[in-house]
């Protein structure tokens, strides 16, 4: 008689451990696909940069062609000196052009190395650099140039940080506070195309406040001259805000009319700067925020919840300090899955191994915490918040849920 006998299975083969390449890998990819603007902003540029030498060059090859063509027999020597000098003129500008283009390519390798030094390099000096560049753009963004290019130069950071871009922007900037538009209106005609594919109205509002400042200056006649040659051709897409602004011929800078009045206010130059670097930031690919709001944001929500207010927070959680509160405001709540207790006194996680107490006034701690305080106090425990005292066997254990 033939018995079966049952030959247990083959256990399945335990997956390898992660090697410490892959898991630096992993992180690397993580961080890579924060680091959209750090690529996008010395590209930009360098199509800036093309363009700008492009458009020259036709130029001034068309005006040489269209020269030598008109020109009579009669003088053709000193003409043809005058076009030699001309384009030994465009030679030199041609030839900044392409050293300009070839610091932008150099930003773009270095910039491209050190994404590829994230799977490699060491991880600290990544991680340390990333934070440089970081403060850098935090500082860039906040008008403190001094502070970011030295800090850059103290830290090698010249070709990972974007300083050029920001002080163009801040010319702009500078000339809009100072109640002048012909500088950003320049920007605009550099940047026509790609403001345009963008939908960008700021062209359009320069425009409007250089109109509004002829009519605060009383010059009607300079006005509609202006708005005949400047603000006629947006009609067809943007006609009831040049209706609104051409009546401020009727209502002047001085009326009570609430409509008009507020286009007449020194809060329109603000706005345009704030618009401007919209348009400046949509152009480059840089985040609207500071890179540091963004980080500091996406640690705050895993600790912001219903009870991280003003006076219920304690010293250790950052929401304490009003500045972290303001950065959390527009974030939502952190989804808690399951409750965590944290002890006061120990800073330890209190589960079933450490449960939690709670004392005759309702404060809780963690056993561990009240056994040693009671040990030391011959069976007393004193409550850190509130100074009472009580036995250890009036505190009453809680439960987790």
């Amino acid at each position: 008689m033939e018995m079966a006998i049952d030959t247990p299975s083959p256990a399945p083969p335990t997956p390898p451990m992660p090697s410490a390449a892959a898991g630096r890998q992993t992180r690397a990819a993580e961080s890579v696909r924060l680091e959209h603007q750090l690529v996008r902003v010395p590209l930009e540029a360098l199509r800036s940069t093309v363009r700008s030498n492009h458009r020259l060059a036709e130029k001034e090859i068309a005006a040489v062609f269209s020269s030598a063509s008109a020109e009579s027999s009669a003088a053709a020597v000193d003409h043809l000196t005058s076009l030699v000098s001309r384009l030994h003129g465009l030679k030199r500008k041609m030839e900044e052009g392409a050293r300009a283009e070839e610091l932008q390519v150099q930003r773009c390798r270095a910039r491209l190395d050190r994404l590829a030094a994230a799977s490699t390099g060491d991880d600290a000096e990544w991680e340390d650099l990333r934070l440089k560049r970081i403060l850098v753009d935090y500082m860039l963004r906040m008008s403190y140039y001094d502070s970011a290019t030295k800090l850059a130069e103290t830290s090698g950071l010249q070709d990972l940080v974007d300083i050029d871009a920001f002080l163009d922007a801040k010319r702009v900037i500078d000339s809009l506070q100072n109640n002048e538009v012909a500088p950003a209106l320049a920007w605009c005609a550099e940047n026509k195309s790609r403001l345009k594919k963008s939908k960008s109205k700021l062209e359009f509002l320069l425009r409007l406040q250089e109109f509004v400042e002829f009519v605060k200056a009383k010059n009607c006649i300079q006005a509609i001259a202006y708005a005949r040659k400047y603000l006629a051709p947006w009609g067809s897409i943007h006609m009831k805000e040049l209706q609104r602004v051409t009546a401020t011929l009727v209502f002047r800078s001085n009326t009570n009319c609430t409509p008009y009045k507020i286009l007449f206010e020194q809060d329109r130059w603000d706005f345009l700067v704030d618009m401007f670097k919209q348009d400046f930031c949509k152009l480059y690919g840089m985040t609207p925020e500071p890179l540091l709001n963004i980080y500091l944001q996406a640690g705050l929500t895993a600790l912001k919840t219903p009870f991280c207010s003003e006076g219920s927070c304690p010293k250790e959680d950052p929401l304490s300090l009003e500045g972290f509160r303001k950065l959390a405001e527009p974030l939502p709540f952190s989804k808690q899955h399951h409750s965590k207790l944290v002890c006061y006194i120990t800073k330890e996680l209190m589960d079933t191994e450490n449960p939690p107490r709670v004392l005759p006034n309702g404060y809780v701690y963690s056993e561990k915490a009240l056994q040693e305080m009671a040990k030391k106090n011959d069976g007393k425990i004193t409550c850190p918040r509130t100074g009472e005292v009580c036995d250890f066997s009036e505190c009453v254990r809680a439960f987790i849920s």
